[in-house]
């Protein structure tokens, strides 16, 4: 019996347990399970994303929407929710439910016994099915997502430099400034902005820890919101590249 194991476990290039009773061990499906979830969840993180940013006072990505034949509400008629990332989200969180009745099954009676039957015809096959539709779901979510590049330019706008507060503040920290007192010349400097409702560009120019070590075309290109960029583009496309030799 052992020969007849290591032949068709070999055969389908699955490792050959030492010790094994009459039943897999449930740290198998566990393990199976978790990944399950664990995968929901990231994509559920990208799709919360997209549903937070589709807000009416943020607005800079949206789900497609069909203005032919899609209704975004019974009651509000100019809303477009985005159904297909809520639905998907919705799911997740069951996906992740199955993680408690998952780990429970793991304790059997005597090595054997069916309580744990009746549970996994459920976790087992629903967690399959469940992540198969959240991934069908963000796929379309991603191919056909709609982003408003000068939104986002609007809303940093409206933010009057103080966004970038921390840029300058680690230039300044590069330039021989204390941390800390780089922390306060620019805490101070915020607070003035918001309060006077000017531009934080415009008061750090005229306050003298900033102004000495920054000519004025030196402290505008600290306020350009690309140089909070970085390597940005590199890495998205380096875990790009990534995903498409392991789907290869």
């Amino acid at each position: 019996a052992r020969e007849l194991q290591a032949l068709i476990l070999t055969h389908l290039n699955l490792g050959v347990p030492l010790v094994t009773t009459q039943v897999v061990g449930r740290d198998r499906y566990i393990e199976w399970v978790s990944w399950m979830a664990n995968v929901a969840t990231s994509v559920e993180k990208i799709l919360q994303e997209v549903r937070n940013l589709q807000r009416s006072e943020i607005a800079e990505v949206a789900e497609a929407f069909d203005t032919e034949k899609q209704v975004g509400s019974s009651t509000m008629a100019h809303k477009r929710n985005p159904i297909t990332s809520e639905n998907a989200c919705g799911l997740a969180r069951v996906v992740r439910s199955m993680l408690l009745p998952t780990w429970e099954n793991a304790l059997m009676w005597h090595e054997r016994d069916l309580a744990n039957s009746s549970a996994e015809r459920f976790t087992l096959s629903h967690s399959v099915v469940l992540l198969d539709d959240i991934l069908a779901k963000s796929d379309k979510v991603f191919s056909n997502l709609v982003v408003d590049a000068e939104r986002m330019q609007t809303n940093i706008d409206a933010q009057k430099g103080l966004v970038m507060a921390e840029k300058v503040m680690l230039e300044l920290v590069e330039r021989g400034v204390g941390r800390d007192e780089a922390h306060e010349v620019l805490r101070t400097a915020s607070m003035e902005a918001i309060s006077s409702g000017a531009h934080l560009e415009d008061v750090c120019a005229r306050t003298p820890p900033i102004s000495a070590l920054f000519d004025g075309d030196e402290l505008h290109a600290l306020f350009e919101p690309t140089g909070h960029l970085g390597v940005s583009g590199e890495l998205v496309d380096e875990t790009v590249e990534l995903a498409r030799r392991a789907l290869d």
